[in-house]
C-alpha cells in the first residue's frame, strides 16, 4: 500500500506533464503559434485550445491525468497521517 501511495502520484504527474508539453508543442506548430507558448506558461489554456483544435484525446488525457494526480496526492497525504 505504501508503494502505491508513492508511485501513483508520481506516475500521474509524469503523465500530466507529458500531455501538457505535447499539447503545447502541437499548438505551437499550428497557427497562431503564440497559443502554444501561452499554453505552456498557463496550463489551463492547453486543454481548452487543444479541444478547440480537435486534439480531443490529448485534452481528455490532460484532464484525466490532472484529476488522477490530485486525487492520488490527497490519498497519499491522508495515508501519511
Amino acid at each position: 500500500m505504501d508503494l502505491a501511495l508513492l508511485l501513483i502520484p508520481s506516475l500521474a504527474f509524469g503523465l500530466f506533464v507529458t500531455a501538457h508539453v505535447a499539447l503545447s508543442a502541437v499548438l505551437f506548430w499550428r497557427k497562431p503559434r503564440w497559443r502554444g507558448i501561452l499554453a505552456l506558461i498557463f496550463p489551463p489554456l492547453a486543454p481548452f485550445w487543444g479541444w478547440s483544435e480537435g486534439l480531443k484525446v490529448w485534452s481528455a488525457l490532460w484532464l484525466v491525468a490532472l484529476i488522477a494526480y490530485v486525487a492520488s496526492f490527497i490519498a497519499a497525504s491522508a495515508g501519511a497521517a
